[in-house]
């Protein structure tokens, strides 16, 4: 791996610790992807735990999914990061996490509208916590090039910060690893708000 591959896959190892330290990336769920190029990214392959990644977890893929290596298998999700950095040339990074929080949301919820949280401002557009997004959940789906042209669809229309597959979790991005990194720690924590007003909501 050359330096700049070792360094995306440095930052990536480095999310999954944490993200699997904080139960959102539990046994082999999520995956985890970073643009090389125009035409290549580097993304985690298939099978591996996010709390024990190494450099070998990662391979080099084109923008329709194909490996470099023929002889290695991507991501079963990877077409969903291809969807995204087709869609907006200044996506760098995408990641994608399993918590109970995001899982449990999306099975409820058509879309979840986070508001009056100061974390709002690590989202794209927004300087004050006096803001409300939504995050948009699609239908789970095994067809991912299916699923992957409805998100694009969605998405044309209606410009999202992150989005929830239901039942399934969630996906969050930006202009390099760290910033998806921050993304995906102020969504989860806004997402286990959200969860745990709905507890209190029902024994008040």
């Amino acid at each position: 791996m050359n330096a700049e591959l070792d360094c995306y896959a440095r930052d990536m190892i480095a999310a999954g610790a944490l993200f699997h330290q904080r139960g959102w990336v539990p046994a082999t769920g999520g995956n985890f992807s970073a643009r090389l190029s125009s035409n290549r990214m580097l993304i985690t392959a298939s099978g591996w735990h996010k709390g024990e990644l190494t450099p070998d977890a990662f391979l080099v893929a084109d923008l329709e999914g194909r490996p470099d290596d023929s002889s290695r298998k991507a991501s079963y999700e990877t077409l969903l990061h291809c969807q995204l950095y087709k869609m907006d040339a200044g996506i760098g990074a995408a990641l994608h996490t399993h918590s109970v929080a995001n899982t449990l949301l999306s099975m409820r919820q058509s879309s979840v509208r986070l508001a009056g949280y100061e974390l709002l401002k690590l989202l794209p557009g927004i300087s004050t916590h006096d803001a409300a997004v939504e995050i948009p959940v699609f239908e789970n789906d095994q067809d991912i090039a299916r699923l992957a042209s409805a998100i694009d669809a969605h998405m044309k229309k209606s410009a999202a910060a992150a989005y929830l597959i239901a039942g399934h979790g969630l996906y969050a991005w930006g202009s390099s690893v760290a910033q998806a990194r921050h993304r995906v720690e102020a969504l989860e924590f806004m997402f286990e708000c959200e969860l745990r007003k709905l507890t209190l909501e029902k024994h008040t």
